[in-house]
């Protein structure tokens, strides 16, 4: 199908988007690298009357170190997060994760950003954005201010974002040298959305696990942090009654839809089993 008719604006500034936002309302969506807004306006699921696009503000590009922690502006693609030497050496789950994330064609244009604002629980980076604790920075007419990842997802595509605030860039605090990772993704197909899919962060001491965390993606309707899950990991050793009842907890927050996908029941048990093998490699790659 052919998307309704829209008018176009190209902002320059950060400040100009939000001045744009806002006075067009809820008549206006952001056009970041367009593919989710561009299929639902195709299908005429969506038919905004304005497109804001982003695409043109440098400042919402790139990925630079500061201190303990990486900022990736928001216009930053699946494709740079690949390849960024800086974050392949200090957090290197976020390329493992890009590279799951639909086709090469895609993610040379799909936006870190979109990916993590939208709020489509079927997105991987925002379950992985809250087992890393990131914090995401947002500009709108009322200033600038600081999202938790974990606070900012309230249900199916929405979102802790007011009218006229635009994510800006995502602050993530760099893991402890050694730490162990992994994510996980069940899907039916290359490009597809997950079945279920798990992101592990780990790190060892001495043969104990003395820190986790675990994100959960497309198992809810919001992306889940699992912390009583991780938290019954810390202080062992990994063996396999503490790694089944970790699965167990990581299934019992689960709400997943019966879909094309599975049943419920399966998906939650797929969830559990993404968990488990997160785990297996994450403690395979710790070192300590």
């Amino acid at each position: 199908m052919i998307p309704g008719a829209f008018d176009y604006h190209r902002p320059a500034t950060i400040e100009d988007a939000v001045a744009l936002l806002v006075k067009l309302g809820e008549d206006a969506n952001i056009l970041a690298g367009g593919h989710s807004l561009i299929p639902l306006m195709k299908t005429r699921l969506a038919s905004p009357e304005h497109l804001v696009d982003i695409s043109g503000i440098g400042k919402l590009k790139g990925i630079t170190v500061n201190g303990d922690e990486i900022i990736i502006g928001a216009m930053t693609t699946q494709f740079e997060l690949i390849t960024s030497g800086e974050l392949g050496r200090h957090i290197p789950i976020i390329a493992e994760t890009s590279r799951l994330i639909a086709d090469p064609q895609i993610r040379y244009k799909g936006t870190f950003g979109g990916n993590v604002a939208n709020g489509d629980p079927g997105n991987d980076m925002p379950a992985l954005m809250m087992c890393l604790g990131a914090t995401y920075s947002v500009s709108g007419p009322d200033g600038s201010r600081d999202i938790a990842a974990r606070e900012f997802y309230q249900g199916a595509y929405y979102t802790a974002l007011g009218l006229g605030e635009i994510l800006t860039a995502v602050r993530i605090p760099i893991p402890a040298p050694g730490h162990g990772f992994a994510y996980e993704k069940l899907k039916r197909k290359v490009g597809d959305y997950a079945t279920a899919a798990a992101a592990v962060v780990i790190t060892m001491a001495g043969g104990k696990c003395t820190s986790a965390s675990i994100g959960l993606t497309n198992v809810s309707e919001t992306p889940l942090w699992a912390s009583d899950s991780a938290a019954l990991l810390v202080g062992s050793s990994l063996d396999e009654a503490t790694v089944s009842a970790a699965v167990a907890a990581a299934e019992a927050i689960t709400n997943p839809a019966s879909d094309m996908r599975g049943p419920a029941e399966y998906r939650t048990k797929m969830a559990g089993m993404m968990v488990r093998r997160a785990l297996d490699r994450a403690q395979s790659r710790a070192k300590g």
